[in-house]
């Protein structure tokens, strides 16, 4: 939260985490480890007629989204995240009672929900697996040359599920061209040249890259070597 400045509005009451050390504008209450935001000056929960509630950290969907169903009020919580320049949800505020019947309702259904979760993980896996091999299939397209395993290690390491990398991207899903060949590209980097060593010696990320480009491109133009060839 930066200058107190307004979080997004959402459905219902919005409470924040502050990341400086806040007093309620009202009571003069604090430092304030939540905080309501009006008209740009904090309040505490209790001078919001929040105070009542209790804090359920994020992490449990099911739990969470049955407590705000048993919960006549409740209130999001969020705090600005800097590196990224937005609010991030860090979970609700419900009433206790409420919790309480959410708690019950996922106790009595917990082994129902348990074999869900491994049917769902057990679809995604095949999911990735396939990806993994229809990605691996069109590095081999573009680079012949490639040994097989070699594909499919890179193939698998891109696409890994939640890593961020390129084979999760939306040209990675597409099996777009760039796509392919980034990921080629990232795995030749760190295992076919001195680019890490280079690194860990100190060597600024760009000049490094600089270095050893000539290295990358020789692997590259061997493995699509094939493909000219024929």
């Amino acid at each position: 939260m930066t200058g107190l400045a307004t979080p997004p509005a959402r459905g219902g009451p919005l409470v924040v985490q502050p990341l400086r050390r806040r007093h309620c504008a009202e009571c003069r209450g604090g430092p304030l480890a939540l905080l309501v935001v009006e008209g740009g000056a904090p309040r505490c929960l209790d001078c919001a007629d929040l105070g009542h509630l209790v804090f359920l950290p994020r992490g449990d969907t099911a739990l969470t989204r049955r407590s705000r169903e048993e919960s006549a009020l409740s209130a999001v919580v969020v705090r600005f995240n800097r590196r990224k320049g937005r609010y991030e949800r860090q979970g609700v505020l419900i009433e206790e009672a409420g919790l309480a019947r959410a708690e019950e309702r996922c106790l009595a259904d917990a082994e129902a929900r348990r074999r869900r979760r491994v049917r769902d993980a057990r679809r995604r896996a095949v999911g990735d697996v396939r990806f993994a091999e229809a990605f691996a299939g069109e590095i081999l397209r573009l680079f012949p040359g490639c040994p097989v395993e070699r594909a499919r290690d890179i193939a698998s390491h891109a696409s890994v599920r939640g890593s961020g990398r390129v084979g999760r991207s939306a040209a990675g899903r597409a099996l777009s061209e760039g796509a392919g060949v980034s990921a080629v590209v990232a795995s030749v980097r760190h295992l076919d040249t001195p680019y890490d060593a280079l690194l860990m010696s100190g060597v600024a990320r760009h000049e490094a890259r600089r270095r050893i480009s000539a290295g990358v491109e020789a692997v590259l133009a061997g493995w699509r070597g094939v493909e000219e060839a024929g």
